[in-house]
């Protein structure tokens, strides 16, 4: 169901007044995400996990992989295997194993979402700033960029593979706020997953959130700001912001 962005919903009055008086078409930024929201990437994330992890004896299915997405590569190898550990490799040999094989589906099978290069191409018109932040390695954001040819579309992309914790932890939004010298509250992140929606609120933005059917009943994108069903939408729903 299709919701306008409108300003009551994004702030109280009090809240609106002070943005009002102090925000300037260069003083703000989308922050979008980058797997679900760029690139229909969560598909082929689950079947790299769930290749890599079958061939450690570990059958999972769509379901499983549902549990961390959005989070870290690192952090849901680690999450399995504090379920249910494996002999052999470590549990960064796993991590890497499956961020090459996801590598290598986006090289070949890669595609945007719907909506992105419309969405990108409006935000620009409108002054608004642009960056990514990712959970996803530094190295596969280069390939996705590259494989979606918008290298140049973003003024920051961050990973969260440098932070303590990825997402639902605050760090990777709250870095890269701080690398456009903006506020959190100045920025509006676009997501695709609860634990991506938790780390925007968490960081102090507001957030726009687009889920998967898969997951749309997941409780926590009640704590979005929005709820989208595809980026088609992002321009109507921002036009008053």
């Amino acid at each position: 169901m299709h919701h306008l962005f409108n300003e009551s919903a994004i702030h109280p009055p009090a809240e609106r007044d002070r943005d009002e008086a102090i925000l300037k078409p260069s003083d703000r930024a989308l922050i979008f995400d980058m797997d679900g929201i760029l690139i229909d990437t969560e598909p082929l994330w689950r079947r790299a996990e769930m290749d890599c992890f079958a061939e450690l004896g570990l059958i999972l299915d769509e379901a499983d992989c549902l549990l961390t997405q959005g989070q870290r590569i690192d952090e849901a190898v680690a999450f399995w295997f504090e379920r249910a550990p494996w002999t052999g490799p470590s549990c960064a040999e796993v991590t890497a194993g499956i961020v090459a094989r996801l590598t290598d589906f986006v090289e070949r099978e890669g595609v945007p979402m719907a909506g992105v290069r419309e969405a990108l191409d409006w935000a620009a018109r409108s002054n608004w700033r642009l960056a990514l932040a990712s959970s996803s390695p530094s190295g596969l954001i280069e390939c996705v960029l590259d494989r979606l040819e918008l290298v140049d579309r973003f003024e920051v992309a961050r990973s969260a593979e440098g932070e303590e914790f990825g997402k639902p932890h605050p760090a990777v939004y709250l870095r890269t706020a701080s690398d456009l010298r903006l506020d959190p509250s100045s920025c509006i992140a676009i997501e695709d997953s609860a634990n991506g929606v938790l780390a925007a609120i968490a960081a102090g933005m507001r957030c726009v959130a687009v889920p998967p059917a898969e997951t749309r009943d997941d409780p926590r994108f009640a704590e979005a700001t929005i709820c989208l069903n595809s980026l088609t939408e992002l321009p109507n729903a921002l036009r008053d912001v």
